[in-house]
C-alpha cells in the first residue's frame, strides 16, 4: 500500500512533497514561503485605480458656453413695422435652426458672420443687438442654446442606455451622465468605469464614484466612458469544492473569501495544512518578502497557508489574492490512505471505505 500511495494512485496533483520539490532550496524556480503576519503586510499591495490629477482638476464647462456643433434658436423683433428681416404681417423673426460651424461661427442676416464659441447665449444676444441696430430701431433679440453635438459624450458597456449624449446643465459631470445613461446594470461591487479623453486613459471603481466626491469629474466634449465588469480572477485547483477560473466578487479578495468562493475545503479530501497560492511577484515585492536585493525580474513565489495554526484563519483573512493567481489545495495523506485500502482490496472495500469501516 505504500508503494501504491506513493507512486500508483490518481491524484488531483501534486503532493506537498512535491512542490517543496520544486522550491529554490531544492535546485528549482520557485520560492516557497511560509505566510506569517510580516508576509501578509510585504504583499498587500494592490493596483489602486484613480482619476488622474488632470480629470481630477479640470474645471466644469459653463452651462451655458457654446460650442462649436450646438445648435441656436435665434428670435429677433423689429420696431417698426416693415423691418429688416420680418415680414409685413409679423415683426418678429424666428430663426430656428442655426448650427455653430466647425470654426465657432454662425451667421445672421444683416449682422454677419458672428463668433459664437466660447460665449454664452447672452454674449451673442448682446453681439447680434449691436450689429443690428445700425440697421434698425431698437432690435430685441432672444437667443436659446439648444442641445447640439457640439459637447457630447458617448456611453457604451453596462449602462441602462447607450448613446452619445450632449452635455448639458444637469449632466456636466460623470455621475450625472450616467444616470441620464440609465445608471448601471451590474453589480456596483465589480463595476468599473474607464474614461476616455484624447490620449488620457482613466478607471475607477464605481463605488469609489460616490464614497469619494473628488472622483465626480467635469466632463468635457468628446469624452469616451465604458462602464465595465471586473476581468480579475483567479483559478482553483486541488482538493477544494471547485475546479474552475473564478472572477472576483469584490474590490479586494482575501485568502479565505477565495476559499469560501469556491466552496470551500472538502472535509473527506482536502488538506487544511497545504492551502497554497501561486504568483508570478513583481521583484520589489519578491526583494520585500525574501529579504534580499539581488533578484532580477519577477520572481515565482508560491506562498502556504496553514489553516490549522492558532493564528491560521487570521493570516489567511489578510492574505491578498491578486488576478491571476492559482489557488490550489493539497489532498490529506488520509485520502490517499483510503485511495490505497480501496485499489489493494478491491470490492472488499469501497471507494468511499475509511479506516473506521476496515475497523468494523
Amino acid at each position: 500500500m505504500a508503494v501504491l500511495t506513493s507512486c500508483g494512485l490518481p491524484n488531483v496533483g501534486p503532493n506537498k512533497r512535491q512542490i517543496y520539490a520544486g522550491s529554490v532550496q531544492k535546485e528549482g524556480d520557485a520560492f516557497v514561503i511560509t505566510v506569517n503576519d510580516r508576509v501578509t503586510r510585504a504583499i498587500a499591495v494592490v493596483p489602486a485605480l484613480g482619476f488622474s490629477e488632470t480629470f481630477k482638476n479640470s474645471a466644469r464647462i459653463g452651462s451655458d458656453t457654446i460650442q462649436p456643433g450646438d445648435v441656436l434658436g435665434l428670435t429677433i423683433w423689429e420696431n417698426v413695422d416693415d423691418g429688416l428681416l420680418a415680414s409685413e404681417a409679423s415683426n418678429a423673426t424666428l430663426l430656428e435652426t442655426v448650427q455653430v460651424d466647425g470654426d465657432g461661427f454662425i451667421f445672421v442676416p444683416y449682422a454677419g458672420r458672428i463668433r459664437a464659441a466660447g460665449n454664452s447665449p447672452e454674449a451673442i444676444r448682446r453681439i447680434i443687438t449691436s450689429k443690428l441696430e445700425q440697421q434698425t430701431p431698437d432690435p430685441q433679440v432672444e437667443v436659446r442654446r439648444q442641445a447640439g453635438d457640439g459637447s457630447t459624450v458617448s456611453l457604451i458597456g453596462s449602462v441602462g442606455g447607450q448613446g452619445v449624449y450632449a452635455i448639458e446643465r444637469p449632466t456636466r459631470t460623470l455621475s450625472t451622465m450616467l444616470a441620464r445613461a440609465g445608471g448601471v446594470t451590474i453589480e456596483p461591487e465589480v463595476a468599473q468605469i474607464t474614461v476616455i479623453r484624447g490620449n488620457q486613459r482613466s478607471r475607477i471603481w464605481f463605488q469609489d464614484l460616490y464614497n469619494h466626491p473628488e472622483l465626480d469629474i467635469a466632463l468635457r466634449g468628446g469624452d469616451r466612458i465604458l462602464v465595465e465588469e471586473d476581468t480579475r480572477s483567479f483559478v482553483s485547483l486541488g482538493a477544494t469544492g471547485a475546479q474552475a477560473r473564478v472572477p472576483f466578487r469584490s474590490q479586494n479578495l482575501s485568502a479565505l473569501e477565495a476559499i469560501a468562493q469556491v466552496g470551500g475545503l472538502v472535509s473527506a479530501t482536502s488538506d487544511a495544512t497545504g492551502v497554497f497560492i501561486f504568483r508570478n511577484e513583481p521583484p520589489e515585492v519578491a526583494a520585500q518578502v525574501l529579504g534580499r536585493d539581488d533578484l532580477i525580474g519577477a520572481q515565482r513565489m508560491i506562498y502556504l497557508l496553514d489553516l490549522t495554526k492558532p493564528n491560521g484563519m487570521f493570516v489567511a483573512r489578510d492574505f491578498v489574492i491578486r488576478d491571476g493567481d492559482t489557488l490550489y489545495v493539497t489532498e490529506a495523506p488520509l485520502a490517499q490512505w483510503n485511495k490505497a485500502v480501496s485499489a489493494v482490496f478491491g470490492s472488499l472495500v469501497g471507494p468511499a471505505a475509511s479506516i473506521d469501516q476496515l475497523a468494523n
